[in-house]
């Protein structure tokens, strides 16, 4: 009796604490200029549950390409971390837009998956509002956890280009990697099945993996490449784990995304 106690104890904290294990916002509202983007203009947009959310609009840096990236960032941190990719996309002739989900750098709510795919529609809306955007050419960059956000939003407005780091199968797929011993698939509820979506997405796909990765291994991103439709293109970087810089805004991936949005033929 005590053990099936003691069982649904820990399946109940489970159940109500497993966002605590899933996202990792940092709180703290960044500024631009603390992380190289002085000329990056900041904004605030409105989800269609009416929370406020911040980003900013870094223009190109170069000869503009006429391409407007949106990045949808990782579990992890906030958008100030992404700055770096940001800052060399924009030298290439791309605008970025850097945003936070709910729950992150001083926006209001809490994340999930209801709720990150709210926040991306709305960021999409803000970047469709300002003028000088080509909507014809908008870029989906999502990263790791991010991948499945712009995954689903691919689905519903499909971008120029869909471009995915370190992305996975599903969240189910990558808890039941990491806590084999738990009944992930009864429990989780935030799934993000993004092989199921994948395989409907219609816009050129681009995904980038580190074959060192240690928390979404290469072998369950090659499943998620290999469901998705053509055309697509899998950059694997040797050496390179989930956090390290070469996966982050190295130069090999860097190169990857100016050759994925350059003219053909």
């Amino acid at each position: 009796m005590i053990v099936v106690v003691v069982a649904v104890v820990i399946l109940a904290a489970l159940w109500f604490g497993q966002r605590g294990l899933i996202y990792f916002p940092d709180g703290r509202t960044p500024a631009p200029g603390a992380f190289g983007l002085a000329d990056a203009d900041p904004q605030t947009f409105e989800t269609e549950d009416q929370l406020t959310l911040g980003g900013w609009f870094l223009p190109a840096r170069s000869a503009p390409t006429g391409y407007t990236v949106i990045i949808f960032n990782g579990n992890g941190g906030h958008r100030g971390y992404r700055a770096g990719l940001a800052a060399q996309l924009a030298a290439r002739g791309l605008a970025v837009f850097l945003f936070d989900y709910r729950g992150y750098a001083g926006n209001p709510g809490l994340p999930s998956e209801a709720g990150l795919a709210r926040d991306a529609r709305a960021a999409l809306a803000c970047v469709g509002r300002r003028p000088g955007v080509d909507l014809t050419r908008i870029v989906f960059f999502g990263e790791s956890l991010g991948a499945a956000v712009a995954v689903q939003l691919a689905l519903e407005y499909p971008p120029a280009a869909l471009i995915l780091r370190s992305p996975f199968s599903s969240m189910t797929a990558i808890a039941s990697h990491h806590y084999p011993i738990l009944p992930v698939r009864w429990l989780l509820r935030d799934r993000y099945p993004s092989i199921d979506r994948i395989r409907r997405i219609t816009s050129p796909l681009l995904i980038l993996a580190g074959d060192e990765d240690r928390i979404v291994p290469l072998a369950d991103t090659q499943l998620l490449f290999e469901a998705a439709p053509q055309p697509k293109r899998l950059v694997v970087i040797p050496g390179a784990d989930h956090n390290d810089e070469a996966l982050a805004e190295g130069p090999a991936l860097v190169r990857a995304i100016v050759e994925q949005l350059r003219p053909q033929g």
